[in-house]
């Protein structure tokens, strides 16, 4: 089973910028970024080029589909996977139904890989309480899926102005 490295932050926190760091060690040049970020507007297409900045020439690049556990598989096998992020795969999910069934999925082929898996989400369960019953139920499902996420992987960091602070493993 690949190792799972999970990488929490809030916005701007400097999470992106730790998992390709991390991702770059484990990696040794060997690694196939999964972007779920889907250009749209033009504040999101500069911090799309801002982040394509941040990570090393010679990384493979996938843009994910809904169907993350198939773009899983169809990544070499032999790479390092850094997915970023977990969120906006959520999000791109009408109302984020069924994240956590299609989650099932992710990890049954994240577990049929040798080389280390790294994944990024945001912590939304810190802030304010969402108006909107869309929002609360996406803060919900996406807090739902990041509990499975943190109870199965390797190793889990917050990460807080740039500071990675490790969480305890919550493996049994």
């Amino acid at each position: 089973m690949a190792e799972l490295h999970f990488v929490l932050g809030g916005a701007a926190s400097g999470k992106s910028r730790y998992a390709v760091a991390r991702a770059a060690v484990l990696g040794r040049g060997l690694v196939t970024f999964i972007a779920t970020a889907k250009a749209g507007d033009p504040e999101l297409d500069l911090r799309i080029a801002a982040h394509r900045r941040e990570r090393p020439p010679g990384w493979a690049t996938v843009e994910a589909d809904e169907d993350l556990a198939m773009t899983v598989s169809n990544c070499e096998r032999e790479h390092v996977l850094l997915i970023d992020s977990l969120t906006l795969w959520v999000a791109a999910r009408p109302t984020g139904a069924g994240a956590e069934d299609a989650w099932t999925a992710v990890e049954e082929v994240i577990a049929h890989r040798l080389p280390p898996v790294v994944l990024v989400s945001d912590e939304v369960g810190l802030g304010v309480v969402p108006d909107t019953p869309m929002g609360r139920r996406f803060r919900d499902e996406l807090g739902r899926v990041n509990q499975r996420v943190a109870h199965g992987a390797t190793t889990a960091v917050l990460v807080v102005a740039g500071v990675p602070l490790p969480i305890a493993s919550a493996r049994p």
